[in-house]
């Protein structure tokens, strides 16, 4: 199958061959003319309206992607070259505009036809032309013998063009192929690192805090906490996703784990497209979960504050705090990639501000016309 070069070559060389074809009948129409007898003015007059009647009829008609038989084409033309016989070509030599017309015809065929049927053209205009004209007596020379060569020489053009025209198809069909398979590796990688991100911030945090002995005993929190930790994993798990998600909604739902005291300060809807929402969630929920792991408090406050156009959250807590350096929040596999990393993917940012003593802010900021 021709790639996008190829056609686009193919209609160049249909144009081009037309171009050159119709450019060439004013200097041969003048040709033909000045050469004619008084005698033979109004045959030679004939003849010239006939072949620029056909150049520009079949010329045309190619243009616009018609399909014209060459074998039509070379009928035309060797019937041009007989008037030599019953016009007054014999007697002035005039037929020199004649083999401009089928040369130029040979040298054009080359760039819209197959090989094999460019050569047969070629050979059959061109020898025909040569017997006719030996037959009515005119002379033959070496001139004419040339046309045969020029075609040889734009065919061996042409074929130069049209591989250098596949091997741009064939770059930028590897090209393409390449791009498919890296977005396919950086979706595989996304999902991973998503699912990856799921199970650090659910059950692998759960267990974590159980393991350290951070859950009292019975505490009410822990059975709905799995239940849910569980069924945001099979959730993440692939399936189609809706277009948009309500972010009040999905930070709502995070804050009745009883482990934490959050109170939200935001508005009551507030639509975004589904993975931005997913991806803001996901991280004011770890940074929720650092704060009961982290900051020695239970109470924690969610501001949200914006638009779907551009939007802010806050979540602050007066714990203990950190030296937020830059080497303690931000590597932590937490902050790194279920805030920072989850932010960043969607065109957003994260900023961890903290002092020891003095509680924590992890502010989110998201603006549409960054994503």
């Amino acid at each position: 199958m021709a790639g996008e070069a190829v056609r686009l070559l193919g209609g160049f060389g249909r144009r081009y061959a037309v171009a050159v074809r119709v450019a060439i009948l004013a200097p041969v129409a003048a040709i033909a003319l000045l050469r004619a007898s008084a005698d033979g003015f109004v045959g030679t007059v004939l003849v010239v309206v006939v072949a620029v009647a056909w150049t520009c009829g079949q010329g045309g008609w190619l243009y616009r992607g018609g399909v014209v038989p060459v074998a039509l084409d070379v009928a035309v033309l060797l019937g041009l070259c007989a008037t030599v016989f019953w016009t007054d070509a014999v007697a002035t030599t005039n037929f020199g505009w004649l083999r401009l017309l089928v040369t130029f015809a040979c040298v054009t065929w080359q760039w819209h036809t197959p090989p094999l049927t460019g050569a047969v053209a070629a050979l059959t205009a061109g020898g025909g032309m040569i017997a006719l004209f030996t037959a009515a007596g005119l002379p033959v020379d070496a001139a004419q013998g040339w046309m045969f060569a020029m075609a040889a020489m734009s065919r061996a053009a042409w074929v130069l063009v049209t591989r250098a025209a596949e091997r741009a198809d064939r770059t930028a069909a590897e090209t393409e192929r390449a791009r498919r398979e890296a977005a396919v590796v950086a979706a595989e990688r996304a999902e991973e690192r998503e699912l990856a991100n799921s199970l650090h911030d659910t059950a692998a945090t759960t267990l974590l805090m159980v393991g350290t002995g951070q859950v009292p005993a019975g505490a009410s929190w822990l059975a709905p906490q799995a239940r849910r930790d569980l069924a945001r994993l099979r959730s993440a798990d692939g399936g189609r996703t809706p277009d948009q998600a309500d972010l009040v909604d999905l930070l709502r739902s995070d804050l009745d784990a009883g482990h934490l005291t959050v109170r939200l300060d935001a508005p009551p809807r507030l639509p975004l497209p589904f993975d931005v929402a997913g991806a803001i969630a996901g991280a004011v929920r770890e940074a929720l979960t650092n704060v009961r792991r982290h900051a020695g408090t239970d109470q924690a406050t969610v501001r949200l504050h914006g638009d779907p156009t551009a939007l802010r959250v806050e979540v602050a807590d007066d714990g203990r705090g950190f030296a937020a350096d830059g080497s303690t929040g931000a590597a932590r596999r937490g902050l790194r990639e279920s805030v920072h990393g989850r932010m960043a993917r969607i065109g957003g940012t994260a900023a961890v501000t903290s002092a020891a003593g003095a509680g924590t802010v992890v502010r989110l900021t998201w603006r549409a016309d960054r994503a």
